[in-house]
């Protein structure tokens, strides 16, 4: 018996990887069966030794909360952005050029970030003065060799959205965004932040209000192991489960405002340049669920506003075919609501309109014949459900 406790103290020895010098003094006692000097020799140890920390772990831990990208929280981003402001609101013309900004935030411990970058308007419609009070703009890294950035360090490019007519429809969009991550992680990300700018020049800073980052279709692809391709096809030469989604999507949030054949507010990804496309899609500000005051149908589609919906994808007669995709939106119904409801950014009225409006689309896609009459409509020849917009691209 004595010789089996000799024998597993000394695995205890071993296995604990006490210092040599410990490990001698305890062989020496076992060998002369002093049990209790073993257990004092332990105890001396166990004081005089620091607990072993496990670096493996915390170097696991540092590098995950370096990684965290800018898109990986929902909590508002405050954004300064300093440089020549009114030059670069000014520039409304097609062909814009980029001007040098810094842009500031602070990371999680308060300390002021800040990283040089080269800024332009883009778009179309919004980037019209008499359209919109601020343009679109397009943010760009050239030469980002500050270490301590971990927010913009992977992101080459970012569309920033500026509010058109007020930022509340910047938060109902970033939502709509929010919306379509549920469904698919092939989807552009996005996250709100608090602009302020602040014009050097002059020595003015102007109210702070909300902007909306979206996410480089380079990064949707990188994320998804997937490659973003750029080519004209027609709606049923792409992936038919991920059109079906998205176009379900479309005619959930009431936009019309897209089309896959001129690419109108439409990329696409492929396992490949060759291999079938699935369609992502982006903008919604002219959708109903966001309803901005300018949001209205195409004259073609012969509708009286965003909120009367109109689906717009190809025509399927077997309704069978939609049956995976409604599952799909009856599994997220949910999530869905709640986006709206726990989000404390919105208005009790707008809340209980989405509510409704959300209603009307999970009444229509659970009943038989509503989703034969709605998602039926492209394969009438009379209707406008095959009508082609093409639009304004706001790349």
């Amino acid at each position: 018996m004595i010789d089996n406790g000799r024998q597993c103290i000394l695995e205890i020895v071993d296995d604990l990887m006490i210092p040599h010098i410990f490990n001698f003094i305890i062989t020496i006692f076992v060998m002369k069966n002093n049990l209790l000097l073993v257990l004092f020799a332990a105890l001396i140890y166990c004081f005089i030794t620091p607990p072993k920390v496990n670096a493996q772990a915390v170097t696991e831990v540092s590098n995950s909360a370096k990684s965290k990208g800018i898109f990986e929280t929902d909590s508002v981003l405050e954004l300064r952005i300093s440089g020549p402001v009114r030059d670069l609101l000014s520039d409304r013309e097609s062909a814009s050029p980029y001007h040098n900004f810094n842009i500031s935030y602070h990371d999680a411990s308060g300390k002021e970030i800040m990283v040089a970058a080269e800024i332009k308007t883009r778009g179309h419609f919004r980037k019209m003065k008499e359209n919109c009070a601020y343009p679109p703009l397009l943010l760009h890294f050239p030469n980002n060799d500050n270490s301590s950035d971990m927010l913009f360090k992977k992101n080459s490019k970012l569309k920033l959205g500026m509010p058109c007519r007020g930022d509340e429809y910047i938060i109902k969009e970033w939502l709509a965004y929010k919306l379509y991550n549920l469904i698919t992680p092939k989807s552009f990300r996005a996250r709100l932040v608090k602009v302020i700018l602040d014009d050097e020049r002059r020595k003015k800073t102007i109210a702070p209000f909300y902007g909306l980052l979206i996410e480089d279709i380079q990064e949707v692809a990188a994320r998804n192991n997937v490659v973003s391709v750029n080519k004209k096809l027609r709606p049923e030469q792409t992936d038919t489960k991920s059109f079906l989604t998205m176009a379900v999507f479309e005619y959930l949030i009431g936009n019309t405002d897209w089309s896959v054949q001129y690419l109108q507010n439409i990329k696409l990804l492929a396992s490949d340049s060759n291999a079938v496309p699935i369609t992502v899609p982006y903008d919604f500000d002219m959708s109903a669920i966001v309803g901005t005051p300018y949001a209205k149908p195409a004259e073609e589609l012969n509708l009286n506003s965003v909120y009367e919906r109109r689906y717009r994808g190809y025509c399927i007669s077997d309704m069978k075919k939609y049956e995976e995709v409604i599952e799909l939106y009856n599994s997220l119904k949910k999530q869905m609501y709640d986006l709206y409801i726990n989000c404390p950014l919105l208005q009790e009225a707008y809340i209980k309109s989405t509510i409704k409006f959300l209603d009307q689309f999970y009444a229509t896609i659970n009943n038989a014949d509503a989703l034969k009459k709605k998602f039926g409509y492209p394969c009438d020849p009379k209707g406008t459900g095959n009508i082609v917009i093409k639009g304004l691209r706001e790349d």
